[in-house]
C-alpha cells in the first residue's frame, strides 16, 4: 500500500516539491552560512518525494546548534513552509481520493518547521543509525542503534 501512495504522491506533486526543495537546498548551499539550511532542506526534500513508509525522529547528538538553527529556520523558512503544508492538505483532503495525500502533506509540516537535528528513518524498520548517514533515497537504513517505531 505504501508502494500505491509514493507513486500517487509523485505523480500528483511529490516531484515538484522535492525539485523545490533541492533548489532551495542549492541556493541555500551557494553561501557558506547557509550550508546546514541547504543539507536540511535536501533532506526534506527527500522525504517529500517518498514520505509513505517513512518517519522524523530526534537525532541523539543534535545539540545548541541545532536549537539555534531551527530558531532561524522558522522565522525566515519554516512558518511558509507549514502553511503551504497545511494549505495544500486542506485541499487534497476536500477529495476522498486525496485524504491520504493530505495526510502526507501533514506529516511535511513538523520537519518543515524544525528540520535541524532530525532523521528521516524508515518505519518498517526498529532501528536505525544514530551518526551515520541519513535515509536519502526510499531504500532501508543500516541498523547499529535501536528504536522503536512501532
Amino acid at each position: 500500500m505504501r508502494l500505491v501512495l509514493n507513486v500517487i504522491w509523485v505523480l500528483f506533486g511529490g516531484i515538484w516539491l522535492w525539485l523545490l526543495y533541492l533548489l532551495a537546498g542549492v541556493i541555500a548551499c551557494v553561501t557558506i552560512i547557509g550550508i546546514p539550511f541547504g543539507l536540511a532542506a535536501f533532506r526534506i526534500g527527500w522525504y517529500a518525494l517518498w514520505p509513505f513508509g517513512r518517519t522524523v525522529v530526534d537525532h541523539p547528538a543534535a545539540g545548541v546548534g541545532s536549537t539555534v538553527g531551527n530558531v532561524v529556520w522558522v522565522i525566515v523558512f519554516g512558518w511558509w513552509l507549514a502553511l503551504g503544508h497545511i494549505t495544500t492538505a486542506v485541499a487534497q483532503a476536500l477529495t476522498i481520493v486525496g485524504i491520504p495525500l493530505a495526510l502526507g502533506n501533514l506529516k511535511l509540516v513538523p520537519v518543515s518547521l524544525f528540520p535541524l537535528g532530525k532523521r528521516i528513518v524508515p518505519v518498517h524498520g526498529t532501528s536505525y543509525s544514530a551518526y551515520g548517514p541519513d535515509v536519502i533515497g526510499p531504500g532501508r537504513a543500516t541498523s547499529s542503534e535501536n528504536l522503536d517505531l512501532r
